[in-house]
Formats: structure tokens, C-alpha cells, sequence
């Protein structure tokens, strides 16, 4: 039952900013493109649906661990591009880099525990 609730818990912020990257990149392909990032605008739609269908997996119980797995991958790109806190001189966008990068890094992390739940 735990489980079950902490996996749904874990799956909005991914259906929900898998979502927005999906249907509304805004200026997340020119900091995409800064990478060198072939097809950025592409490239930004692809993880959201990815992230979307990932979570969505993930709330759902279906295939959790392949759903973890999948997420992992596409939030390790979106935490290194998007949240360069490293790049910001001290101040308020510095900060809320580090708070976004560090709540990626949590979700990271609780993924990685789907991945060591016993089926």
C-alpha cells in the first residue's frame, strides 16, 4: 500500500513537467541548443513525453522499475542542462538552480529506490 502511494506521489512532478516541456517548450530549446544538442526542439518535446509516459508508468505500478529506469535517464540530461546553479553568480537565480537541481537529484534518488523494491 506504501509503495503503491509512493510511487503515485512520485509521478506527478513527471506527468506534470513532462506535460509542460511537451506542449509548451518555451525557451527551453535555445538553453538546449547552448549544449549542442542536435534538433533541440525536438529534443525537448521527446523527454517530456518521455517523462510524461514514464510517470504515468510509474503512478500506475506498471512496469516500475523500467519506468525508474527510464526516468533516471531523462532527468540526468535535464537536471545538467537545465539547472547550471554553477554558471550564476550568487544571488536568487543561483539559488533556485541549486533548489531545482538539488530536488532533481532527490527524485533521482527516489527512483533509485523503485529500482531496489523486491517484485
Amino acid at each position: 500500500m506504501l509503495r503503491t502511494l509512493g510511487h503515485l506521489l512520485l509521478s506527478g512532478i513527471f506527468i506534470s513537467g513532462g506535460w509542460a516541456a511537451f506542449s509548451k517548450p518555451g525557451g527551453r530549446p535555445q538553453l538546449v541548443a547552448t549544449f549542442g544538442i542536435p534538433e533541440p526542439e525536438m529534443a525537448v518535446e521527446l523527454n517530456g513525453a518521455i517523462m510524461v509516459i514514464g510517470g504515468t508508468l510509474l503512478g500506475l505500478g506498471i512496469a516500475p522499475k523500467l519506468a525508474a529506469t527510464v526516468l533516471i535517464g531523462s532527468l540526468i540530461p535535464t537536471t545538467i542542462v537545465g539547472h547550471t546553479f554553477w554558471k550564476e553568480e550568487n544571488g536568487p537565480a543561483r539559488q533556485n538552480h541549486l533548489t531545482q537541481f538539488l530536488k532533481n537529484i532527490g527524485l533521482i534518488g527516489g527512483l533509485l529506490i523503485v529500482l531496489t523494491e523486491k517484485d
